[in-house]
């Protein structure tokens, strides 16, 4: 574990092979790697970042999750979205994964197959990985949702991140229940869609509460989802391919993917 977890929010990664526009705003874009080797087609993996859905957090901190993963023998896609709040921050994350499969299936031909895919989403990006479930149900083949923030209206509560949720849907739960309703992922349990969810015990950015909330919720509705709690792990290790939560993340994806 390094000193620092926050280290691999600026740690180097190797470029990207190829980077393919979903839409025609500067942030509808997505990075794309190759999988490692010349094995068989594989199925899509879509990393959503987080950042508390802030303007000054953007894909390139999750370049090394990404590249590992890709070393691993994934196609991946690293998916950016406007972080401007509602709607756009929610319909740009469903219109990238709606498009991601075919343009990556274009950008690393050959190495990609029809499947749906899974989408991998750390703290925000658990969020907006939830919500694209539970909307696009068909459109994704399974989420690994890493310290999600799984619960907008406890987050809301909680104050994280100084006001992120209010920031992000315009307000709090009286004040725009509509928006809630529409974003929460503890009342838009995605019933069809295999969810596994990694969180560390010592995490102070996204408290573990916040996936037990939403594993009670989704285990009320009879969803099929897991949740794995990690003892002595802080928010970023779930990103960091040097941590020793890594293998955890890597056995779950393996477990969605195949």
């Amino acid at each position: 574990m390094p000193a620092d977890p926050r280290a691999v929010l600026t740690r180097p990664a190797p470029p990207p092979d190829a980077t393919v526009a979903y839409g025609d705003h500067p942030d509808q874009l997505a990075d794309l790697r190759r999988p490692a080797g010349a094995g068989p087609a594989g199925r899509l993996v879509v990393v959503v970042h987080g950042g508390f859905w802030r303007p000054e957090y953007d894909r390139t901190h999750t370049g090394p999750l990404a590249a590992a993963l890709a070393a691993l023998g994934h196609p991946v896609a690293q998916l950016e979205y406007r972080r401007t709040g509602w709607p756009y921050t929610l319909t740009d994350v469903l219109a990238g994964v709606a498009a991601l499969p075919a343009l990556a299936a274009a950008g690393l031909a050959g190495r990609v197959t029809a499947d749906p895919p899974v989408l991998v989403g750390h703290s925000a990006g658990g969020q907006l990985a939830l919500y694209a479930a539970a909307h696009a149900p068909g459109s994704v083949g399974g989420v690994l949702a890493l310290a999600p923030v799984a619960d907008l209206a406890e987050a809301y509560r909680l104050d994280l991140d100084g006001g992120a949720v209010a920031a992000l849907l315009g307000g709090g739960p009286a004040d725009v229940p509509d928006r809630y309703a529409a974003a929460d992922p503890r009342s838009l349990v995605p019933k069809g869609t295999r969810t596994v969810i990694l969180h560390g015990v010592e995490d102070r950015q996204v408290p573990i509460a916040i996936s037990r909330r939403y594993a009670a919720a989704a285990a009320a509705a009879g969803a099929d989802t897991a949740l794995v709690e990690l003892p002595e792990c802080e928010h970023f290790g779930l990103i960091d391919p040097e941590s020793t939560a890594w293998p955890h993340v890597t056995d779950a994806l393996r477990s969605l993917v195949a």
